[in-house]
């Protein structure tokens, strides 16, 4: 009870001080707070979003061993599984190619699913609808521009099984980023019309691809197997990423290849590092300015209370149960700076997030306990001297001044 009476009447005897040793643990909560909430909760959106803007990762089939009709439903469930089991999440669709004919010319196709093409997909831009059914499909612009067609527009597509196989046989596409190749077979159906539900335009290889469901396609052709490629997009970053991408090719018996999209992946571990970086710097340079005013103003307490100290050490007083005062007192000015530096780091950091990056934020409770200790421990480290020069007042030279 004693002590804790000469706790709080040292501080409101020297209201002024206790203040200032307060704003400064204050300012040190809130920047960190707000350096906390940008760069490690806004990166975070910020991945979640980038994920919506495609794959970072695909899988191919090599066309050989378990992949030579495709990439079977239990092989997707492996690899979507070695993923996962990295701790990342993952949302991923598949496709399946074959080449057709339109009015003589050859395009390529895609069966999709179109719920996961949809849910990894969200930049796609869409006129019309995706499409339903087996008598729906989704055309790129340049071939909506090449056909001039529009949305609602038929048009009949035929199927001519590759070179040398059977309809059952694989198609030799083997990504979206590979150019149509051309059949010489006269093996080719009657076709059928197909109703356009919408025109894709992404600027990128999906505007000269005609898509339509796995079942449609499988209708189209005859014929039904696994798929030719897996696009991921995955919460892993960086050397994370290079892991996943590696485990999957070192799986030789799997028959596939993985790599990364280089222009999502890169992107995003740009982003995530500057803003790591910046963290670190910003908070190198607070934690150093707090830890300097704290100091500095302790060591004007114990000076302060030099005739204090002096005669409570007279009295019998040790070393140790000085130094608990101070410290204890130190503590409580980290922590009325802590809390009060929290809500202000908050409110800083919201206003910030919704102003330079259009998103907002909510109340991280752990990242403001992290804060808070931070608070506790920068107050208490920095009363370091000024408690050690308490400890070391002289009782006898001190009373003789007074």
């Amino acid at each position: 009870m004693f002590f804790w009476t000469m706790l709080f009447s040292s501080v409101f005897r020297r209201r002024s001080r206790a203040i200032m040793v307060v704003v400064s643990c204050l300012v040190g909560a809130a920047t960190f707070f707000t350096l906390l909430s940008v760069c490690l909760l806004v990166p975070r959106q910020m991945t979640q979003e980038l994920q919506s803007y495609g794959a970072n990762l695909i899988v191919k089939s090599n066309g050989t061993g378990r992949t030579a009709k495709g990439i079977a439903p239990d092989l997707v469930e492996h690899t979507t599984s070695m993923i996962t089991g990295h701790g990342e999440s993952a949302t991923w669709a598949g496709y399946r190619y074959e080449t057709v004919r339109i009015h003589s010319a050859s395009y390529q196709v895609a069966g999709m699913d179109v719920t996961r093409t949809r849910q990894l997909n969200k930049y796609w831009s869409l006129q019309g609808s995706w499409p339903r059914g087996k008598d729906q499909i989704l055309v790129g612009t340049d071939v909506a521009k090449t056909l001039s067609v529009t949305v609602g527009n038929t048009l009949k597509i035929s199927y001519r099984a590759p070179s040398g196989k059977d309809q059952g046989g694989k198609n030799q596409a083997s990504s979206s980023l590979d150019a149509p190749e051309v059949s010489n077979s006269s093996n080719a159906n009657e076709g059928k019309a197909f109703s356009i539900a919408g025109i894709v335009d992404t600027g990128g290889a999906e505007d000269s691809m005609i898509y339509m469901t796995l079942p449609a396609l499988t209708f189209l052709t005859g014929s039904e197997r696994g798929l030719d490629l897996l696009e991921y997009s995955t919460s892993a970053q960086g050397d994370s990423l290079d892991r996943v991408t590696a485990s999957i090719n070192e799986m030789t018996s799997m028959n596939v290849t993985a790599q990364k999209v280089a222009k999502i992946s890169t992107a995003n571990s740009s982003i995530i590092a500057m803003l790591t970086t910046l963290f670190w710097i910003i908070s190198l340079v607070v934690l150093i300015l707090t830890i300097v005013g704290v100091s500095t103003t302790m060591t004007s307490l114990v000076s302060q209370r030099r005739s204090e100290i002096g005669l409570r050490k007279a009295l019998g007083a040790d070393s140790k149960s000085i130094a608990r005062e101070f410290f204890s007192e130190s503590a409580l000015y980290g922590l009325i700076g802590g809390v009060l530096g929290i809500g202000v780091g908050y409110a800083v950091s919201l206003s910030l997030t919704r102003a330079v990056f259009q998103r907002t934020i909510g109340f991280d409770l752990p990242l403001a306990l992290v804060c808070l200790l931070a608070s506790l421990l920068v107050a208490i480290v920095a009363s370091a001297l000024p408690v050690k020069r308490a400890t070391q007042i002289d009782p006898a030279v001190v009373l003789r001044d007074e």
